[in-house]
């Protein structure tokens, strides 16, 4: 292990000062966030993590953490994500403001880590909580606090600042004992979303400031015949093999769930223009947070004027960075933590349909907070700046901040209102339009929800679950022409979807095309074979065009695969009495009324068997 030049400054954060700051960080973000309680889960992957995952909402069984550690649903391995929220249904059931108060509580957790873990480093104590405020309070956070779903991000950031806490001390006093718990903290963040995967690089950040392991000016310098860098390079290691290896299990992961977008969607040159385009506009909108939204819908190309003028921002930033980087070290640090943290996010491996998103600021927009409150500090200083009046102007900062974020808050609390509020702001938003639709569909407002599938098909013409949404709108209005026709237009782009083979079928049957709907039922058997419904309702069109035979091996196939369907038995009896097996007809009349003793129709149809039979003695 390298020799360490400095160490962490030996400061006593929990003192009458550090502890006022600790409680009215804790207090405000409680204050701000607080209307959570409130918030409904959203129907915008709140489904796949918790209210439709059996799983999950199954609570903490041995079943499902066999299932977390094993399983790569939602594009992700992230057991201990898997496990918080089963541990949330296990304490409070289904109710989603509690589920929403364990976001919060560990987003005030992170904001304390924020504030010591900076403070015990730097020994600066009121501008740590200053960063920490920020980190709190700044509306892009939003996003992680007030989406359950995004509870990976507020547990991936809070072992991220263990793990930093972990490496000062372990800098203090190296031991085997302080890396290892390095290295387990750094584990548990990767299991809750492997965002974390830049930790060791972060920790080489630090080294650098505010640890001060070594000094830009001395950048080569050697011990013991040894170049201090490539020492603490070295010792970064373990880190960087437990980086590679989730790197592998997370490109499994997404391309197993089918997130990774291939290159034929987006290009490499798209890709790295989205992204000068994207870190552009975080910083714009951490310095001014308007129009956020729960998905920037990717454009494509980025105009040119766009990536140049973002390519230029940048380059000056890290031009002027570099250059202050002996006598204001803060500067390169903040602007490297700020890059290197969203390169996993910045789409050069694009995930999703996103441009950018507001929840990958969680950890990065600390490296810009600490050079903007380190910079306006010593600025103020240089300039003779009064400290009342600073220390005035940071609180108006924050409150305005604080304001922002709760109006923001508010745009969370359920799902209609999260959706017409990107559909506001952003333009050709079809995953927002689509969900509303949804949204209203489910609020039986058909009429809305079929102008927001159309306006999602008039953007993304080949999106094949709207046409099945908008038909299955279409025929709940009774509306079958145009059901018909969305159905269809799915189908030529999910030929194998067996769903939307039997609901054209039902349909078809319904407007009087059994023969066609028949081609469909048949269709979806061959594509499940097992499923008990589909033979129920082939047999269904089988017996109404004649083919009674016919209908009867599929009724027997589906009583095979459900024995308790009553309605199949009976539909059984059906058929062969109408083939002239009385007492074949008797047995099935009686397997329905067994599965189903109230079945009325069944007893009525049992005794005309039953009579038949004795007429025919």
């Amino acid at each position: 292990m390298p020799s360490a030049t400095a160490s962490p400054p030996h400061v006593r954060v929990l003192n009458r000062q550090g502890i006022f700051f600790l409680l009215v960080l804790a207090a405000a973000t409680l204050l701000i966030y607080a209307q959570v309680r409130h918030f409904e889960f959203i129907n915008y992957d709140d489904t796949e993590y918790v209210t439709e995952n059996l799983k999950v909402r199954g609570g903490l069984t041995i079943d499902g953490i066999v299932w977390a550690f094993t399983t790569v649903h939602a594009g992700n391995w992230h057991p201990l994500t898997w496990l918080s929220h089963m541990l949330d249904v296990s304490l409070f059931g289904m109710d989603p403001g509690s589920h929403h108060i364990m976001n919060l509580i560990i987003h005030v957790l992170n904001t304390i880590l924020v504030f010591v873990v900076f403070a015990k480093m730097t020994g600066a104590i009121p501008k740590s909580a200053f960063v920490a405020a920020l980190f709190a309070l700044h509306p892009l956070h939003v996003e992680s606090v007030a989406w359950v779903s995004e509870r990976k991000d507020l547990l991936s950031a809070f072992f991220w600042m263990l793990a930093i806490w972990a490496y000062a001390r372990y800098v203090s006093a190296p031991s085997l004992r302080r890396y290892l718990a390095v290295a387990a903290f750094f584990c548990f963040g990767l299991m809750s979303k492997p965002m974390a995967i830049t930790l060791p690089f972060a920790l080489l950040l630090l080294d650098y400031w505010p640890i001060q392991r070594f000094q830009w000016s001395h950048f080569n310098d050697r011990v013991n015949g040894h170049s201090v860098i490539f020492g603490l390079i070295r010792e970064k290691m373990p880190l960087l093999a437990i980086s590679a290896l989730s790197a592998v299990v997370t490109v499994y992961a997404q391309t197993s769930g089918g997130a990774v977008k291939d290159l034929d969607i987006f290009p490499l040159t798209v890709r790295v223009a989205n992204a000068v385009v994207a870190y552009a506009a975080y910083i714009i909108k951490m310095i001014w947070p308007s129009d956020l939204a729960f998905l920037y819908p990717h454009p494509g190309m980025p105009p040119g004027w766009q990536v140049a003028g973002a390519f230029l921002m940048l380059a000056g930033i890290t031009v002027f960075a570099l250059a202050r980087a002996g006598k204001q070290p803060y500067v390169i640090f903040g602007w490297l933590w700020f890059l290197g943290t969203l390169v996993p996010v910045i789409g050069l491996v694009q995930v999703g349909m996103q441009a950018m998103s507001d929840r990958y600021t969680y950890i990065p927009l600390t490296g810009l907070f600490i050079m903007v409150t380190w910079g306006m500090t010593e600025a103020a200083r240089k300039w003779r700046f009064p400290i009342p009046a600073l220390v005035m102007a940071a609180g108006i900062l924050l409150l305005v901040s604080g304001g922002l974020t709760w109006k923001q808050a508010e745009y969370w609390k359920n799902s209609e209102i999260l959706f017409r509020r990107a559909i506001d702001v952003t333009e050709e938003n079809f995953i927002a339009h689509y969900n509303l639709a949804n949204v209203l569909a489910r609020q039986n407002d058909p009429n809305e929800a079929i102008f927001h599938y159309r306006q999602t098909l008039r953007i993304k013409p080949g999106f094949s679950d709207a046409h099945i949404n908008l038909g299955n709108t279409f025929s709940l209005q009774g509306n079958d022409g145009d059901a018909v026709r969305h159905y269809r237009a799915a189908l030529k782009l999910q030929p194998e979807n067996v769903r939307l083979h039997v609901n054209l079928a039902i349909v078809l049957d319904k407007t009087g095309q059994p023969g066609e709907a028949l081609d469909h039922y048949l269709e979806a058997i061959r594509l499940n074979p097992d499923d008990a419904d589909i033979r129920y309702r082939a047999g269904n069109t089988l017996f109404q065009t004649g083919k009674a035979k016919d209908a009867e091996v599929q009724y027997r196939e589906a009583i095979r695969i459900a024995p308790d369907f009553a309605e199949a038995h009976y539909n059984l009896g059906v058929t062969l009495f109408h083939q002239g097996d009385i007492n074949g007809a008797i047995r099935a009349f009686e397997g329905a009324l067994t599965v189903r003793p109230d079945f009325d129709m069944a007893g009525l149809r049992l005794k005309q068997a039953q009579d038949a039979a004795q007429s025919m003695q």
